[in-house]
């Protein structure tokens, strides 16, 4: 998602960071170092997630600014909140646009790198799974936007977008496992169709390049797990046969064991788009506890998101490359039907619990909006918990067996 409303629509050189963070106003005190942990092992340990949406990825005319959009200054008081609530990962989706200067060099602005480090750490000096992306660099409806699949000046963009994920890899190379990098967020044509050629080739050798360069950058990063997605991190263009192609790893560090990876692939999960992310009141319902049939969608039911699942799962988890559902939710429409809150918590546990039975990890998208056609799960001025029953039912499809 990149939109301010729902879906318009991660000794020298340890000396050298500490004097980076004291510079964004952040001690580097790291957690206790985490022992490697293979596919089935962080997928358990990364528990439920959940979205940092519309504040590092928000900007005003192609100038990145986490209040552009309406939202207050992240503070370490919300991440707390969020971890209380029982979250264990958190995705910071950010966007560089604007502030990343001329080539050949592509310097981001030091003060935005900074602040992108200091709200990683509210999370990750907690002992949180901190995801960061390139969000909506990828956007033609965003200003400042280049990262652009059907651009014919892929020589520049590939320059680019190389010198940008250098300058990120290096600034996290310290950090342990906890911190997962991701290489890009619903990258496509901006055309809701099928995938299309040479922009879908352009996906995949974003990925390619974001592999090599993050394992190029040294420390942790050499064996770090790496986040990355197909066509518009849709799952039937990345599962099928639609040309989405993992990226090699021929520069990942020499300990990890030969037969484990350290490349995860996103998906995001918002089906049926009537009920998830539709701005009506048309469909209010889901799922089988449905009490009216003229409220439910006719399709994107229980049946169709096990299909969807068993099938990321069948790609990819069963061959060792955990999946993450970077992003799933629906909309508060409650303003139109009453019962429209237990339903939206419905579906998040059955997403949850259903990615769960097939190995996948979850990161339900907060916007920060409450009310209706918000997906806010916390008031970011107070900290107050707005939808309890959303965060129980998330909790209980991520202890489900």
């Amino acid at each position: 998602m990149t939109s301010r409303s729902t879906k318009i629509k991660s000794v020298l050189f340890a000396t050298a960071l500490a004097a980076v963070a004291a510079v964004s106003g952040v001690a580097n005190q790291a957690p206790a170092a985490a022992a490697q942990l293979n596919a089935t092992q962080i997928v358990a340990d990364m528990g439920a997630g959940w979205n940092l949406g519309n504040q590092l990825e928000a900007n005003a005319n192609g100038v990145p600014s986490e209040t552009a959009w309406g939202l207050p200054t992240v503070t370490q008081a919300l991440v707390d909140k969020v971890k209380a609530a029982g979250f264990k990962t958190i995705r910071i989706p950010v966007s560089y646009l604007n502030y990343i200067g001329a080539g050949p060099n592509y310097p981001i602005n030091a003060a935005w790198l900074n602040r992108i480090q200091q709200v990683a750490d509210y999370a990750y000096q907690r002992g949180l799974y901190v995801l960061i992306n390139m969000h909506g660099d990828g956007y033609k409806s965003v200003n400042g936007s280049w990262l652009i699949c059907d651009s014919s000046a892929q020589a520049t963009i590939k320059a680019k977008y190389q010198k940008v994920w250098q300058q990120v890899a290096s600034r996290f190379a310290g950090y342990d496992q906890h911190l997962v990098l991701e290489s890009m967020n619903e990258e496509f044509d901006g055309q809701y169709g099928t995938p299309t050629q040479p922009c879908y080739s352009n996906i995949n050798a974003y990925n390619q390049i974001f592999v090599d360069t993050v394992r190029k950058t040294g420390g942790n990063n050499s064996s770090r797990w790496l986040l990355v997605p197909g066509w518009n991190t849709n799952i039937d263009y990345t599962t099928g046969n639609y040309g989405f192609t993992l990226p090699t790893d021929q520069f990942r560090s020499s300990a990890i064991p030969a037969g484990e990876k350290r490349i995860m692939i996103s998906v995001h999960y918002y089906s049926p788009w009537d009920f998830a992310g539709e701005e009506s009141g048309n469909i209010t319902q889901w799922g089988r506890a449905a009490t009216n049939p003229a409220k439910k969608s006719t399709w994107g039911q229980e049946d169709y998101l096990d299909a969807q699942l068993k099938s990321v799962h069948d790609a990819f988890v069963a061959k060792g490359y955990p999946v993450v559902v970077g992003e799933y939710g629906a909309i508060d429409k409650s303003s139109f039907d009453s019962s429209n809150n237990r339903y939206r918590a419905d579906f998040a546990r059955a997403v949850v619990a259903t990615a769960k039975k097939y190995g996948a990890s979850t990161v339900y998208w907060d916007n920060g909006a409450n009310g209706q056609y918000g997906f806010g799960l916390f008031d970011r001025r107070s900290y107050a918990v707005t939808h309890q029953t959303i965060i129980d039912a998330i909790m209980s499809g991520a202890a489900s067996r």
